[in-house]
């Protein structure tokens, strides 16, 4: 458990080494177990991650019903977005890191609530022909969980509307490239709508990316 926490911590601080999301912005988890239950380790709330120590950081199980409240009056103190990182890992048996960014090119597109579309064919890394936007809602929401699992159907990383991105794994180096390459895809995106609008690939092109994609990965 005490390496998972660490894991945890080296890759929220990479959030701001590598200014994939600023300050204290965004959360990173991943799946554990702990005393027989399942669950999933969260950053905390409100804490800058360069001071973060492994008793900072916050086991949930994904079967207990929180709340906010609950939460608020216990000794837990986890990322304000637990809810959606618990929804995913319930509904996502193959995600086992969850890495959520606001950073600055993805919240930028993220602000017009669209899906980027098949301009390039990296768009695949993401799961499908394109990258859906979840419609906005208010952070740390039941709402904002199911409109993020809306748009992460059949995909691995999504917009967050009005918010940021969000990704994940097999592993928590997996979930954090995946962040990367999806702010770098809006990075290219936002530079490609500035010539005109761009060319977007076939869905008959695109199904063969998917396929390519799906056996490099197994080669």
């Amino acid at each position: 458990m005490i390496e998972l926490k660490k894991e945890v911590i080296k890759y929220a601080q990479k959030l701001n080494s590598t200014n994939l999301s600023p300050l204290r912005s965004g959360n990173v988890s991943i799946r554990a177990t702990k005393d027989n239950v399942e669950g999933f380790l969260l950053t905390p709330s409100g804490k800058r991650y360069e001071d973060l120590v492994p008793e900072d950081i916050v086991f949930l199980a994904l079967k207990e019903e929180y709340n906010n409240l609950k939460l608020f009056n216990s000794s837990l103190n986890p990322s304000s977005e637990w809810r959606f990182h618990q929804d995913i890992y319930l509904k996502k048996i193959e995600a086992k890191a969850i890495v959520h960014a606001h950073s600055p090119h993805a919240t930028a597109v993220s602000a017009h609530g669209k899906p980027i579309p098949a301009f390039h064919y990296m768009i695949a890394l993401a799961g499908g022909d394109d990258i859906k936007c979840a419609e906005y809602a208010t952070f740390g929401t039941t709402e904002l969980s199911k409109n993020i699992l809306k748009a992460l159907e059949k995909r691995k990383a999504c917009l967050m509307s009005n918010h940021g991105q969000v990704a994940f794994g097999t592993n928590l180096k997996q979930a954090f490239e995946l962040a990367e390459e999806v702010e770098n895809i809006c990075y290219q995106y936002i530079i490609a709508l500035k010539i005109g609008d761009p060319k977007i690939l076939s869905s008959a092109e695109m199904n063969k990316i998917l396929d390519k994609i799906k056996h490099y990965k197994k080669a």
